[in-house]
């Protein structure tokens, strides 16, 4: 590691560090936060109580930006969870139209949430890509058999 911090540092052509060359091989602790980020815990010690207060009171009077604020606190974003579908096998392209319409099913009767459907239904896309190019290419290998067949036939 150079001693002189305005001495050129080995990077890789793109202008990134070669790995174990950046002054700081191992990286950030674990747990480690920012300056910025001590400096604002300190300044905030003692006042959360007195903020939370501040930030009700404003929400109570019809500030949105704070009633958002106290609100994403209360009731957090909703994560994703496990569903269970039960899905018809898709072993053919013929087979998807079904399981389309079972997810459909089960967002239109409440028991899937709209973007639960929809991630279901990209990922039974990916499926119909997967199916498509297996059978792409066997129905190739079965044509260049059957021209390798032919020339040696002639």
């Amino acid at each position: 590691m150079p001693v002189d911090s305005l001495q050129k540092q080995d990077r890789e052509p793109d202008g990134l560090f070669r790995k174990g060359h950046s002054g700081g091989p191992a990286g950030r602790p674990p747990g480690c936060r920012n300056h910025a980020t001590q400096m604002a815990e300190v300044l905030l010690e003692g006042e959360v109580e007195a903020l939370t207060r501040k930030a009700v009171e404003l929400a109570m009077e019809g500030d949105t930006t704070a009633l958002k604020l106290c609100l994403e606190r209360i009731v957090p974003r909703r994560k994703s969870r496990a569903v269970r579908v039960d899905l018809p096998r898709i072993d053919r392209v013929e087979d998807l139209g079904n399981a389309i319409g079972t997810v459909l099913g089960e967002a239109a009767s409440g028991r899937l949430f709209l973007d639960e459907a929809a991630a279901l239904i990209g990922m039974m896309e990916t499926r119909r890509k997967a199916i498509e190019s297996i059978d792409f290419e066997k129905r190739l290998q079965a044509l260049e058999a059957e021209v390798a067949a032919d020339d040696e036939a002639a």
